[in-house]
C-alpha cells in the first residue's frame, strides 16, 4: 500500500460483504455494528448502505432484494451492477470467518479516522491562537474516535460469564468484608453505609454557605490521600490553591488555623505543622484552582494526571453551580437548568471514563428553617437524578443565638450527615462533630463523647455504634 494512501483491505470488505449476502443468520450481528464510513471503496459504502436499509424494513438481505433497493435509490449502476452484487455472493464459500474480516473492516476504519483527527489536530494548532484550546481540540478528536469504538450490545445470561462474575464477587466479600471496598472516607459509619465511595459513582455533598461542605470534601481527600496514599484531582473554582492547602495543612496537623494565622501557636503545634508539611509535600493531592472550568477540561486534566502517575483514585470539585459547560461555550438560546443538567451528566459519564468516585459540591436554595431535601438542590433536578449518592450536612449549631448554645439545646460544632439518596444501598444520618478551628468534620465517638452528653437538636441518628453482638449493617 503507498505511504499516502489511508488504510484499507479490498479484499476483506467484498469478503464481508459477501458473507452478509450467503448467511441470513449473521446479519444481525454484521449490520447493527457495521457504519457506511467503515468501508473505503465507495460502491462498497452504497452496498451496505442498502443493506442496513433492508435489514431495518424486516426483510432478510439477500441478491434478489439488494438489487431491488439499489435500483429503486438509483445507484445499481454506481456499484456495477447485478454482476457485481453476483461476484459478491460467489468471494467466499462460507460465512464461517466472517469475524475475522469484520475485525479487518473494523480496524482500518479506526485507522482513518485518527488519521483524519491527526490532519485535524496539525490544522488547528496551526492557527490555534491558545495553547489550551489546542490541547483540548486534539484530546476531543481522539476521544470522539474513541467514544464511536465505544459500544456495548444486548446480552443475555446464556453465556453464565456475568452471573458467575457476581456469585465470584459475593463469595470474595463473604470471605473478605473489604474484598470490594471502594474508597474509604475516614468517616466509618458513613463507610460502613456506603462500602466506600464506589469507582465509576458521582457523590453530591450539597448544604447551605458555611455549612462546611468544602472541609467535609478535603477531609475526605485527606484521608484518602495522606493516610491511604491515593491519587486525587481537586478542582477549586472558588478557593484559590492556598487556602485549600492552609486547610489541609490545618486539618492534617489537628492545629488551629486561627491560631496559625495570629501567630499564636505553641511550639508542640509547629513541630505537627513541621512534619505534616512534609507529608503533604509528599502526597499525591493534585489542585487546580482555575476559576473557570469545563467538564471536559476537567476530564482532559484527569486523563492526563492518570496517564502521568498511572492511576486516579478521587476527584473532587468545588463546585457544580460556578462551571461552565460546552453549552455556554457554543452560545445559543438555554436556561440555567438545562446548562446544569449537561454539567451534572457529564460528571457521571467523566466518572464512569476514568473509573474513579467523582465528588462534587452543590449548593441548595436558600431555606431557613426546614431541613434540607432533595428538592432543595440549586437549580436542577438532573443533579438528583445524575448522582448515586447525596448527602446533606445539617449543622444546627450554625445561626444559632448564644442563649440557645447556653441552654445546652444545641450543642456547639454539632453536625448530622444526611444520605438523602444512596442508589446502591441504605439512606440514613450520621452524627459527626465539626471542628471548626482545624476545620475538620471527625466521628462523634472519635472524641469519647459520653452518654450525658447533650443530643443533636435534629433528630436522633439513626446509625448508632453497633454492639458486639450486633451484625455489621446500617439498619435493624
Amino acid at each position: 500500500m503507498p505511504s499516502n494512501q489511508m488504510p484499507h483491505n479490498l479484499d476483506a470488505e467484498t469478503a464481508l460483504l459477501g458473507c452478509i449476502l450467503i448467511d441470513e443468520s449473521i446479519q444481525s450481528d454484521v449490520l447493527e455494528v457495521l457504519k457506511e464510513e467503515d468501508f473505503y471503496q465507495e460502491s462498497h459504502r452504497e452496498i451496505v448502505t442498502a443493506m442496513k436499509a433492508i435489514y431495518a424494513s424486516r426483510r432478510p438481505v439477500d441478491l434478489i432484494t439488494l438489487n431491488d433497493r439499489l435500483e429503486r435509490d438509483g445507484k445499481i449502476g454506481q456499484i456495477g451492477g447485478l454482476a457485481y452484487i453476483t461476484e459478491l455472493s460467489q468471494a467466499v464459500p462460507s460465512a464461517a470467518n466472517y469475524r475475522e474480516y469484520l475485525a479487518i473492516v473494523r480496524r482500518d476504519s479506526v485507522n482513518r479516522a485518527l488519521i483524519r483527527a491527526a490532519k485535524g489536530v496539525i490544522e488547528n494548532s496551526a492557527k490555534s491562537p491558545e495553547e489550551r484550546d489546542a490541547i483540548e481540540f486534539a484530546e476531543r478528536q481522539i476521544y470522539n474516535v474513541s467514544r464511536k469504538e465505544d459500544s456495548s450490545d444486548l446480552s443475555g445470561f446464556s453465556d453464565g460469564e456475568t452471573v458467575q462474575a457476581v456469585i465470584d464477587k459475593f463469595e470474595a466479600i463473604q470471605k473478605d468484608p473489604n474484598a470490594y471496598r471502594g474508597l474509604e472516607t475516614g468517616f466509618k459509619h458513613l463507610d460502613r453505609i456506603t462500602h466506600g465511595l464506589q469507582k465509576g459513582n458521582l457523590i453530591i455533598i450539597a448544604a447551605r454557605p458555611g455549612m462546611g461542605k468544602t472541609s467535609l470534601a478535603m477531609n475526605i481527600v485527606e484521608y484518602a490521600c495522606l493516610k491511604r496514599n491515593n491519587v486525587a484531582a481537586v478542582f477549586s473554582l472558588e478557593m484559590p490553591r492556598a487556602e485549600i492547602t492552609q486547610r489541609l495543612l490545618c486539618s492534617y496537623a489537628e492545629v488551629s488555623m486561627e491560631k496559625a494565622l495570629n501567630g499564636k501557636l505553641a511550639t508542640p503545634e509547629w513541630k505537627n505543622l513541621v512534619v505534616s508539611a512534609e507529608r503533604l509535600r509528599k502526597s499525591k493531592i493534585f489542585i487546580d484552582d482555575s476559576s473557570v472550568v469545563t467538564p471536559a477540561e476537567i476530564l482532559s486534566k484527569c486523563r492526563r494526571l492518570k496517564s502521568a502517575e498511572g492511576r486516579l483514585d478521587v476527584v473532587m470539585i468545588d463546585y457544580i453551580q460556578l462551571m461552565g459547560s460546552e453549552m455556554s461555550a457554543r452560545g445559543g438560546d438555554f436556561n440555567r437548568q438545562q446548562e446544569v443538567a449537561s454539567i451534572t451528566r457529564a460528571l457521571k459519564i467523566m466518572a464512569k471514563e476514568l473509573d474513579v468516585p467523582v465528588i462534587a459540591l452543590s449548593q441548595l436554595r436558600r431555606i431557613q428553617t426546614k431541613e434540607a431535601q432533595l428538592s432543595d438542590l440549586r437549580e436542577s433536578g438532573a443533579i438528583e437524578q445524575d448522582a448515586d449518592i447525596v448527602m446533606f450536612i445539617n449543622r444546627p449549631d450554625v445561626g444559632a443565638s448564644p442563649e440557645e448554645l447556653a441552654k445546652g439545646n444545641i450543642v456547639k460544632g454539632a453536625a448530622d450527615l444526611v444520605i438523602a439518596k444512596h442508589r446502591n444501598g441504605a439512606t440514613g444520618r450520621i452524627q459527626l462533630r465539626f471542628l471548626g478551628e482545624s476545620t475538620k468534620f471527625i466521628d462523634v465517638d472519635a472524641q469519647g463523647l459520653s452518654d450525658e452528653e447533650p443530643q443533636y437538636a435534629g433528630k436522633k441518628s439513626e446509625l448508632e455504634p453497633p454492639s458486639p453482638d450486633t451484625p455489621d449493617l446500617p439498619f435493624d
